[in-house]
C-alpha cells in the first residue's frame, strides 16, 4: 500500500494539473453545460451475462417480480415492439408498444428455461391485450429475445406451458425491434411505492433474494454522527469531502463480505462486485440493491459527474462513472472507504446480515 508523503503530493498535483486543463479548455460556464442524466444506465450487451425482455401486463408488478429473484443482475422498465422508435407513457396505446420489463440474468444460477417458467406463472397467456383488470394494447404479453438461440428455448417452454390451457397461448414471440426506456418514476416503482397496484403476487417470488429494507435502519443525529465517526469519515459522509487515493482502508481489500453504510449500517455493496480499477479507491460494478443508492448531479471542481449517495443515511459515497469491467456491465461506482463499514464474510451472522450471506455464495 502507498502511504507515503510523496505519493499524497502527487495524487494532489495530478487533480490540480487536470483540473486546470479543464478549465483552460473551456470558455463555458458550468451553468453552460449540458445537464447530466440523474443516473448513468449500465450497458450489459457485452457483459456475462443474457438479456431478455418481458411483457408481462403492468411492468410495475413484472419488475418487482423478477427484480426479487436471485439470479437477476438488473431490470429496467420501457416500451417495446411499437411502430416506432420514439413513445412515452401517454402515446403508447397510440404507437403500439408494449409495457416491458428488460431483464439482465446470469444463466448459471436462473437458466432461460426456469425464468420463462416463472414469467409464465405470473400471466394469463391466452388473454389478448388484457392483464388482470389493466386493458389495452400496450397490455399485452410477449417474449423478445436478443439472442437467436434463445428461440428454441423460447419455443419450448411455451409448447409445455400449452398443454396447461385449453386456449390458444396468444403472447408474442419476436426479436426485439425497439425498445424505449420509461420514464423515471416508472422505475422501481413497487420499490418506491410499496402500496401501489399490482396484479402480481409478490408473496411468492421464487428463490427470492434477501432484501434490504429502508425501514430496518435509521440515521443518527449530527451530533451523534460526529461522535461516533473519525473526522475524515465526517468530512466524507456529512462534507462531501474525498478521501487521499491509495491511501485508505479498502482500496485493495479483497476478503469475502459485505460493506455498510457507516452511518446507518445499510447494506450498500458486497466484495463479489468489487474490482481493481487501478483508481486507488474502492470499485464496485453495482449495488446490492438498486434503490439503496441515490444519484445527482456535481458540477464541483468543474467536472461534470454524477454524485452517489446513501439512500437512508444520505451520506456522500463518491460517484459513478462509464469506464468498468464491460463483461459487468461497464460501470464503476467509486467510493470512499471513509464511508463504508466492511463486515467479513464469517462476522456477518453475528452482526446482523446473515440473511445476506446467500447473496456472496
Amino acid at each position: 500500500m502507498h502511504t507515503s508523503a510523496a505519493k499524497k503530493i502527487l495524487v494532489t498535483a495530478c487533480l490540480a494539473v487536470l483540473i486546470l486543463g479543464i478549465y483552460v479548455a473551456s470558455s463555458k460556464s458550468i451553468e453552460a453545460e449540458p445537464v447530466l442524466p440523474d443516473r448513468i444506465l449500465p450497458n450489459y450487451a457485452a457483459s456475462r451475462y443474457k438479456e431478455i425482455y418481458l411483457a408481462g401486463g403492468c411492468f410495475w408488478g413484472t419488475q418487482a417480480y423478477f427484480d426479487r429473484m436471485m439470479g437477476v443482475i438488473y431490470t429496467n422498465v420501457g416500451y417495446a415492439n411499437g411502430a416506432s422508435e420514439q413513445t412515452d407513457y401517454s402515446s403508447i396505446e397510440a404507437t403500439g408498444h408494449a409495457e416491458t420489463v428488460y431483464i439482465v440474468y446470469n444463466p448459471e444460477v436462473l437458466p432461460l428455461e426456469t425464468l420463462l417458467t416463472y414469467y409464465y406463472g405470473i400471466i394469463d397467456p391466452t388473454v389478448l391485450n388484457r392483464q388482470a383488470y389493466d386493458v389495452g394494447t400496450q397490455y399485452r404479453t410477449g417474449i423478445y429475445y436478443v439472442d437467436e438461440a434463445d428461440v428454441e428455448i423460447i419455443n419450448q417452454v411455451t409448447a409445455e406451458e400449452q398443454t396447461k390451457y385449453k386456449a390458444h397461448i396468444v403472447t408474442e414471440i419476436q426479436p426485439l425491434k425497439n425498445y424505449v426506456l420509461a420514464e423515471d418514476y416508472h422505475q422501481d416503482y413497487l420499490a418506491k411505492n410499496p402500496w401501489g397496484y399490482c396484479h402480481v403476487d409478490l408473496s411468492a417470488i421464487p428463490n427470492e433474494k434477501p432484501h434490504v429494507a429502508a425501514e430496518d435502519y435509521h440515521k443518527p443525529s449530527l451530533e451523534e454522527i460526529r461522535r461516533i465517526l473519525t473526522p475524515e469519515q465526517f468530512a466524507i459522509t456529512q462534507e462531501d469531502d474525498t478521501e487521499y487515493a491509495f491511501d485508505n482502508a479498502y482500496w485493495d481489500n479483497d476478503e469475502l463480505g459485505i460493506y455498510v453504510d457507516i452511518v446507518t449500517g445499510e447494506p450498500l455493496f458486497l466484495s463479489t462486485d468489487k474490482f481493481d480499477s487501478g483508481c486507488g479507491w474502492p470499485s464496485f460494478s453495482r449495488p446490492i440493491q438498486s434503490d439503496v443508492i441515490t444519484y445527482n448531479q456535481d458540477y464541483s471542481h468543474l467536472l461534470a459527474r454524477i454524485e452517489v449517495r446513501s439512500r437512508v443515511g444520505d451520506s456522500h459515497l463518491g460517484h459513478v462513472f462509464m469506464d468498468g469491467l464491460k463483461e459487468e456491465g461497464g460501470l464503476r461506482y467509486c467510493i470512499n472507504s471513509g464511508a463504508l463499514e466492511f463486515i467479513p464474510y464469517d462476522a456477518m451472522e453475528e452482526r446482523g446480515y446473515g440473511a445476506f450471506q446467500a447473496l456472496l455464495q
